[in-house]
């Protein structure tokens, strides 16, 4: 049985090279105006506040895990939400930690935050299906693992970088796997926790060079044409043809780096009668050929080493 959730975090390459601990005390608040760049929170004990630019505030608690995948405008606090915080970019230094707030006072809160690097050339496709924002508590294997975060980030033991980015690797794919169901914002784990639409999409996985139509996939999923249509669309934010045609397109894109198999190969790997149309689709789709592609990544890979 193919796992679609499997696959496109296998394809995405997940790692968390960089954290830091960081701890508050008193009135504080520290905002947050990045883009792109997968931002997370692990609360090790305490409590604080998240507000996010255009929804409401969220209050964080121990053992809580909070990840924003793609661009982000936030505030994370103190309870009270930091009001009359007198410098609010004042940091400290202190045994390894940073401090925001009060210096000398005991912490209200610590937590582990840092950045989730995504391996994958094609990650902006596949974190654009998952939740704009993933909360998760209250999860016994989840406050295991954060447990087990906590330990090793107070700990300077031997090997502890390699240790702790192995933690938040699995803490990051335990989370995403709890964080399903019908309330969760458009993407691939609201799809999934359908099962009609998760009949499909395993068939879409499973056989991604079947020239699929929305009849055929509708009868996986045993519902009428537009039922299915309209109920896919609305669970993942994108139509049953273009999360097909972005599917392929990402295993095309891993095919042409490992560079095991020529253009035409990949093509009938993905779907397409022949190297001409597959080539069409992939410029359209990306931007650029497939050679110019994989060289354009080449070129990038050597500038940055």
């Amino acid at each position: 049985m193919v796992d679609p959730f499997a696959e496109v975090v296998a394809l995405l390459q997940p790692s968390a090279p960089l954290s830091k601990l960081v701890s508050g005390a008193g009135v504080w608040n520290v905002h947050r105006a990045n883009h792109g760049t997968p931002f997370y929170c692990v609360i090790l004990r305490g409590a604080c506040r998240l507000a996010i630019a255009g929804s409401d505030p969220i209050a964080l608690a121990e053992g809580d895990f909070v990840m924003i995948p793609a661009a982000f405008d936030f505030v994370v606090s103190s309870k009270d939400g930091g009001q009359g915080a007198v410098d609010a970019s004042k940091i400290t230094l202190r045994d390894g930690e940073v401090r925001h707030g009060d210096p000398d006072a005991p912490p209200d809160v610590q937590m582990l935050v840092g950045h989730f690097v995504f391996g994958s050339p094609d990650a902006a496709l596949l974190v654009s299906l998952l939740p704009a924002l993933i909360h998760v508590r209250g999860v016994t294997r989840l406050s295991t693992i954060v447990k087990l975060v906590g330990e090793e980030a107070r700990e300077n033991r031997p090997a502890r970088e390699v240790i702790l980015t192995r933690l938040l690797e699995i803490l990051l794919i335990e989370a995403l796997r709890s964080y399903s169901g019908t309330t969760t914002s458009p993407g691939l784990l609201r799809g999934l926790s359908d099962k009609r639409l998760s009949a499909a999409l395993r068939q879409m996985h499973a056989k991604p060079t079947k020239a699929w139509t929305v009849a055929a996939l509708a009868k996986e999923a045993a519902l009428s044409r537009s039922a299915f249509f309209d109920r896919f669309n609305r669970a993942m934010g994108i139509t049953p043809m273009d999360y097909l045609l972005s599917w392929r397109m990402a295993l095309a894109k891993s095919f042409l780096l490992r560079q095991d198999a020529g253009v035409a190969e990949i093509a009938d790997r993905v779907g397409y009668r022949s190297a001409s149309t597959f080539s069409v689709a992939f410029t359209r789709h990306v931007g650029l050929p497939p050679t110019h592609y994989v060289r354009s990544i080449q070129n990038l890979a050597q500038a940055a080493g």
